[in-house]
């Protein structure tokens, strides 16, 4: 006998429509399965016959073809361990037909138990688009599949909860729908905390409002990575489409939290230095998501900036300019998002101390030189805010209380954000960092005495045109803080002063 069962797949970030083809026919028992499967798909079979006869079905002794179509994508996991085991049992008469509009999902134990498995947000959201009205996944993927919305989600426990839902005998309860609701700087350091460093805040509130990359150079101690640490807390609240595309890479990434539904917080990720360009980037013989895409909408924190691997840090040029990462492989190629902040901090030498306004530096001017050479220049001409981390004084630590509250700061990101929202509504771009060269100056309009600042620094400072547009990007979010449509003077020559440092560091050796 022959029986189909609807199911799922996932590729990269895409989930796609997969069909069980189950065939139980006369001759030697045997169990095949075809239609490009993994080691982990084919390893089903001896999952789908205990978990079989432990549920006190019969495993048909008799010739069993598994089909997975369509059969020239590569299927992956354990998630067709479900779908197997009813198709078996509707082929083999020991249930009926299963509904045309209903995919399966899910991970087997050997006594039948369900699973959670990875990637059901971008499978349940590939059910809907394909028609599909009803889907049965491990409970602890309920609330993630039920986000997809114009589903129908059951959450299964067992397969045998599945049988008797499809008989008729004890039907199951849907998962409720899934409200989404940000959650705004909970559990994230305050900026109260950080004492001293006006410039240096004030930096990273241009650059949460404007969702500008920044890079921190200081003494050690000074409080780089304080600060980074604290920056997720003045990001705006993720909106429900953002919320949507990082669940997606969390979810195939196998990093979201059993249970849970749709992200609410931005991400902060902050890897080590000795990470590869594969971890950085994304990679493997199917692809997965690497920390520019894990950090999509959110914060890529880099510390100790030169002690990366220059060939991976040249790997971040491409998506920070594009927004997106391609990973091509010989059996295809995956495209992830990686809209991030890049946070990178460094000191300013490999004894920490060079241009200290009280401490001797002891590195020789060639050491100096090599250390700042691993960052490059096209990779520095991408990063909007260079901002130099002074010492903190001993009056300023003594202080009872330290700077203004995160809480603060947000709501001022977050008008900044409102007119940015307004300005380039249906346009598709969200804050001023993404804005295109082409709407620079429809977006920017200048006073002339800014006009003229603008001009001087390009000339005298040798700006290139990536960092032209960078200034006026820079200079645009400083205006929105301000509450005004027009560039004034100050708002360009605040935004000028953070493109200095690379000539006081890199281009004074």
């Amino acid at each position: 006998m022959f029986a189909t069962v609807n199911s799922l797949g996932v590729y990269a970030l895409s989930g796609f429509a997969v069909r069980v083809e189950a065939d139980v026919s006369g001759g030697l028992p045997q169990f095949a399965i075809v239609g490009l499967p993994d080691s982990a798909v084919k390893e089903s079979a001896d999952r789908v016959r205990s978990a079989l006869k432990n549920l006190s079905f019969t495993w048909p002794a008799s010739r069993i073809t598994v089909n997975l179509a369509p059969a020239d994508i590569k299927k992956t996991g354990a998630v067709y361990d479900l779908p197997v085991l009813l198709a078996i049992l509707c082929a083999s008469r020991q249930l009926e037909s299963v509904p045309a509009d209903a995919a399966f999902l899910g991970e087997l134990s050997l006594d039948g138990q369900v699973r959670s498995v990875t990637g059901v947000l971008p499978m349940a959201l590939a059910a809907r688009e394909a028609g599909l009205r009803t889907l049965f996944v491990p409970a602890e993927n309920a609330a993630e599949a039920a986000a997809a919305g114009e589903l129908t989600v059951y959450p299964v426990h067992s397969a045998l909860d599945v049988v008797r839902h499809l008989r008729g005998e004890q039907l199951l309860a849907p998962a409720d729908p899934v409200s989404f609701s940000a959650v705004l700087g909970a559990d994230v350091p305050d900026f109260a905390d950080v004492h001293g460093q006006p410039e240096a805040r004030r930096a990273m509130e241009i650059a949460a409002a404007g969702g500008h990359n920044i890079l921190l150079i200081g003494a050690p101690g000074t409080g780089k990575s304080m600060l980074a640490k604290r920056l997720p807390g003045i990001l705006p609240p993720l909106t429900r489409s953002e919320a949507v595309d990082c669940t997606k890479i969390y979810s195939v990434a196998g990093l979201l939290e059993k249970g849970s539904s749709l992200m609410t917080r931005r991400p902060f990720r902050a890897p080590h230095h000795s990470v590869s360009a594969a971890g950085l980037a994304g990679g493997g013989s199917t692809p997965r998501p690497g920390e520019v895409s894990l950090s999509h909408n959110g914060v890529l924190f880099l510390d100790e900036l030169p002690e990366f691997r220059r060939d991976v840090l040249e790997i971040l040029r491409q998506p920070m300019e594009d927004g997106h990462v391609t990973v091509s492989r010989v059996a295809g190629s995956a495209v992830f998002p990686s809209r991030f902040m890049l946070v990178a901090a460094m000191n300013p030498c490999p004894c920490g101390y060079f241009g200290h306004p009280t401490r001797a530096c002891t590195c020789s001017p060639g050491a100096i030189n090599r250390y700042l050479q691993k960052i490059s220049g096209p990779l520095l001409d991408r990063i909007d805010l260079h901002v130099e981390v002074a010492p903190v004084n001993y009056e300023e630590l003594r202080r009872e209380s330290g700077g203004e509250r995160s809480a603060d700061i947000l709501r001022r990101v977050c008008a900044a954000r409102d007119r940015q929202t307004k300005r380039y509504e249906g346009t598709g771009i969200s804050c001023n960092a993404q804005l295109p060269s082409a709407m620079l100056r429809q977006a920017c309009p200048m006073t002339r005495d800014a006009e003229k600042i603008l001009e001087s620094a390009f000339q005298s400072l040798g700006l290139s045109a990536r960092a032209y547009d960078r200034v006026l990007k820079v200079s645009r979010t400083i205006a929105d803080l301000d509450g005004s449509e027009t560039l004034e003077v100050w708002h360009v020559s605040e935004a000028v002063q953070y493109r200095n440092l690379d000539r006081k560091y890199w281009y004074s050796l």
